[in-house]
Formats: structure tokens, C-alpha cells, sequence
């Protein structure tokens, strides 16, 4: 070969690897860790913050090298042609296409993007110079090709906003949380807590409030000995005050100005007046966010809200500790009872009250039961049926089995939840378990009075004819009906 052979083909080497330049540098910046380029620029590295300058501006970033590299690909194909046709006629066209994209492929691409991955940090630090007088050489060029991409997807009714993000920082954060905790990186309490941070801008009070039924009150009107006995028997330090009806709340009493007026009185109750010792109501909206009433107790330096709808009637009440349990979970005391609500028997399955919060057994349980249109899993069960199912009746939905044990009123009590032994398909299935394309909830006939008993306790396995609409077991109204059980206490209201 001929001087200018080589000469031509040591060109097309040299912008194989300005390819390679270009192709590593847009893979390191855009996978380059912001924090770490923080914690950098903190520490005195000016290249930290040329990467933060030139990711701030992505698409001109982009641009550039998308534009550079295009560049010396062509232009590096181009020579490569010229060559292998001075050295193989017409059948050098097709060798250079070959050669061309095998060096392009691996040397060009491959190589030094797997290069930058592995180190995108320490990559895009090394780059950051070049890069960015590649960024100030190709933007006025950047600029017009930005433009006519922005004009041509318009016409399509696509539209390309320079600060349009696909995710916002919250959902990028869950997302980043969620990777480390399948990858090891984060435990399950961690990825809850983080969780729950993240979920204080999105909850509303109403979500995680004391209901109104769980509410311990006290009586205004009543004696003074017996309002004392209320307040020292509570395990709560403060407790809403009503006169008249439960909804007239006048005050919150807290048991340490209680025990101070006692003290001031040598401890005769009767001489103690309660209105004097309470502090006024706070009334809060049930629609505001938990970001916003926790700011809003960190302000005023209070612990305690009373939560009303729009037409102003008490819904319940909300303590900053309820808050503050979103984020880290359940904050025990020595009044407290461990996961109250809820037993985990010998054999798998869950006792479960009515009230209990779907978010708390969620992350007890680290199940996936949906929330979005019901609070507790009492109200799960009835969104789910549409229905308020009678004792013994049994629902397969979300590969769980919810078999109703004790119903008070117009009230689920108590639930056992199991996994479900069979799945049934989906039919004319409304809410959550349609869309999440679980199996649908038994028909609600007389065969959800399951009678085939097995070990729990009086509660029926579906076979696999009922689940298909056939008859179920007979002798339905020979059976027995389940033990009568109590419901524990299950006051949730925390101070």
C-alpha cells in the first residue's frame, strides 16, 4: 500500500476513536449519580460542576454529541470506502461495509459505553472539559437541528417542553428506593420508611385519621369524679371534651393539666373544673395532605387535631404521632399494644379487625393490598363486594381468601384472610381486582356459606365446582355457625 493508504486508514482510526469519545461521554453524563456530583463539587473537583452545567442543559448536550459522533462516523465510513475501493475495486464497497461496522459496532459503541457504565462518575469527570467545548463549538448547529425536531414532532401534536419531565422527583426517588430494595441494598423497614416520607405529600388526613367510632370522649356534663376516672383509666394524655352531643366538641383535655389542677386542689375532683383546664379545639379539614398538617403542627406546637368533613361534623381526630407513624412506623409505648388488631394464627392465616388500616398490614404483612378507594379492610372487603357481606360468607379477591367472622350492625368486625386456594376468574368485575386482574370475588349466593370446614375454624375451602358456578356442599342449613368471638379492644387512637 501506498503512503496515503496508510495515512487514510490511520485517519479512520483516529475518528473511530473520537466516536468512541463521543459515545462513552453521552452514556457516562446521562448516567452519572447528581449526588455524588454534588458531594464532589463540595469537596473542591470545578469538573463536578461542569457535569452539572452541561446535564442542565440535556438537549443541547444531547445534540452535540449526537452531532459529533454522526460526524465522524460518516466521515470515517467515507474514508474507509475510498480505501478499500483504491485497494479492491467495486468489491470494496462491500468490505468497507462490513469492516466499518464491525469497528463501529465494538470499538465504537460498545465498548466505550460498557466502559462508561461500569464508571460513569469517574468517565464523565474525565470528559467534562472536552465535552463541554464540543457543547460551545456545535450549539449554534445544536440550536437549529433542536428546532426543526421541536417544529416536525408539533405537526405530529407531540410536544417538547425544555423542562417536561416524564417523572417527578417523588416518583423518581420511589423508583430509585424500590431498585435498591430488590437489589439488597435497603431493608424492608428502610424502603418503608422512605416510603412513607415519600407518601406524606399524596395521603390526606382523612387517610390515616382516628375514625369518630374509635374516638374515646369525654362528657363534659358528667360528674367530676367520673370525668377524672375517664381521663387517669385512658392510655391516651389527650382526649376531646363534647357537651351535648358527641359532635360539640369544646375542648381537648390533656391529663397533665388534669393531674396540676388535682395537685392545686389537694386531689378533690369536685372541686376541679374541667372546661377551665382545656385547651380550645383545633379543627382541621379531613382533605388536607399529611405534608401539610404536619408543617402545620410543627407551626402552632400541637400534637392534636379534631378532623371534620366539608359540612363541618366530626370525622375523627389526627395526632402528630400519626403522622410520624406513616414515615416510621408503628411507635409503641408502654400503653400500647403490639400490631393492635391483628393476630397471625398457627396455620398461615390473619385475624384481622375490621378497622385495621390496609397501609398498616401492608407494611406489617408486606402485602400489596390496594388503598386507593378504601382506608381499612373492612371498607376493602365491602368496595370489593358491594356489598356488606354476612358472617361465614367468603371472597376470593387480590390471591387472598376474606371470610367475614364477626359482623356488628352494618359493620365487618372481624375478617380472617388467608391465602386463597382458589382462583377464580374474573367476571363483570368492578374497582381494584379487575384492574389488577385478580380473581373475583365468589359469587354472593348461598354457596359463599362455605361448609366443607377444615382447620379454620369453622371456615370453608371453595372447591374447584363451586368456584366454577356449580352447586356447593349440601347440608348448608345444618351447619355450624362460627365460635363466637369478641372483638379486642381495638382502639387505635394514639397520642
Amino acid at each position: 500500500m501506498t503512503t496515503s493508504l496508510w495515512i487514510m486508514l490511520a485517519i479512520v482510526l483516529v475518528l473511530v476513536s473520537i466516536s468512541a469519545f463521543f459515545s462513552g461521554s453521552e452514556t457516562a453524563l446521562t448516567a452519572v449519580s447528581r449526588a455524588r456530583l454534588m458531594s464532589f463539587e463540595k469537596n473542591g473537583d470545578q469538573r463536578a460542576g461542569i457535569v452539572q452545567r452541561l446535564i442542565e442543559q440535556k438537549d443541547r448536550l444531547i445534540g452535540a454529541l449526537l452531532i459529533g459522533n454522526n460526524l465522524v462516523n460518516i466521515l470515517a465510513s467515507s474514508l474507509a470506502t475510498t480505501t478499500f475501493l483504491r485497494l479492491f475495486g467495486e468489491a470494496g464497497v462491500i468490505y468497507a461495509t462490513i469492516a466499518m461496522t464491525i469497528i463501529v459496532v465494538i470499538f465504537g459503541e460498545v465498548l466505550p459505553k460498557s466502559a462508561a457504565i461500569a464508571r460513569p462518575d469517574g468517565f464523565s469527570l474525565a470528559v467534562a472539559r472536552p465535552v463541554s467545548v464540543m457543547v460551545a463549538l456545535f450549539g449554534p448547529l445544536t440550536r437549529i437541528v433542536n428546532w426543526i425536531v421541536r417544529r416536525v414532532l408539533a405537526m405530529v401534536g407531540v410536544s417538547l417542553e425544555s423542562d417536561a419531565s416524564l417523572l417527578t422527583a417523588h416518583e423518581e426517588l420511589r423508583g430509585a428506593v424500590e431498585v435498591l430494595h430488590r437489589e439488597g441494598a435497603l431493608v424492608n423497614a428502610d424502603r418503608n420508611r422512605l416510603g412513607g416520607l415519600l407518601d406524606l405529600h399524596e395521603l390526606e388526613v382523612s387517610d390515616v385519621m382516628i375514625h369518630r367510632t374509635g374516638m374515646r370522649q369525654v362528657n363534659a356534663d358528667d360528674g367530676p369524679a367520673e370525668i377524672v376516672r375517664q381521663i387517669l383509666e385512658s392510655p391516651h394524655t389527650r382526649l376531646p371534651v363534647w357537651r351535648g352531643h358527641y359532635d360539640n366538641i369544646v375542648g381537648v383535655i390533656h391529663a397533665k393539666d388534669l393531674l396540676r389542677a388535682l395537685h392545686d386542689v389537694d386531689n378533690d375532683p369536685a372541686k376541679v373544673d374541667i372546661l377551665k383546664i382545656c385547651t380550645p379545639p383545633w379543627f382541621v379539614p379531613e382533605t388536607t395532605t399529611l405534608q401539610d398538617q404536619l408543617n402545620a403542627f410543627l407551626r402552632r406546637k400541637s400534637h392534636f387535631a379534631i378532623v371534620v368533613d366539608e359540612y363541618g361534623e366530626v370525622e375523627g381526630l389526627i395526632t402528630l404521632e400519626d403522622i410520624l407513624e406513616e414515615i416510621v412506623g408503628n411507635i409503641a409505648d408502654e400503653h400500647d399494644v403490639d400490631m393492635q388488631g391483628v393476630k397471625i394464627e398457627a396455620d398461615g392465616s390473619v385475624i384481622v379487625d375490621g378497622q385495621v388500616p390496609i397501609r398498616d398490614l401492608n407494611r406489617a404483612l408486606d402485602w400489596n393490598l390496594p388503598d386507593e378507594e378504601a382506608v381499612t379492610i373492612a371498607g376493602l372487603v365491602i368496595h370489593e363486594t358491594q356489598t356488606i357481606p354476612e358472617e361465614r360468607q367468603a371472597f376470593t379477591f387480590f390471591h387472598k381468601r376474606f371470610t367475614v367472622l364477626k359482623r356488628e350492625k352494618n359493620r365487618i368486625a372481624k375478617l380472617r384472610i388467608r391465602p386463597a386456594t382458589v382462583l377464580v376468574p374474573p367476571k363483570k368485575l368492578g374497582g381494584h381486582a379487575a384492574a389488577a386482574g385478580a380473581s373475583a370475588p365468589l359469587p354472593e349466593t348461598d354457596g359463599d356459606f362455605d361448609e366443607d370446614y377444615d382447620m379454620f375454624e369453622n371456615e370453608a375451602v371453595i372447591s374447584a365446582d363451586e368456584a366454577d358456578g356449580s352447586p356447593g356442599p349440601e347440608g348448608l342449613e345444618d351447619s355450624a355457625d362460627l365460635p363466637a368471638s369478641d372483638s379486642e379492644d381495638s382502639d387505635d387512637r394514639r397520642d
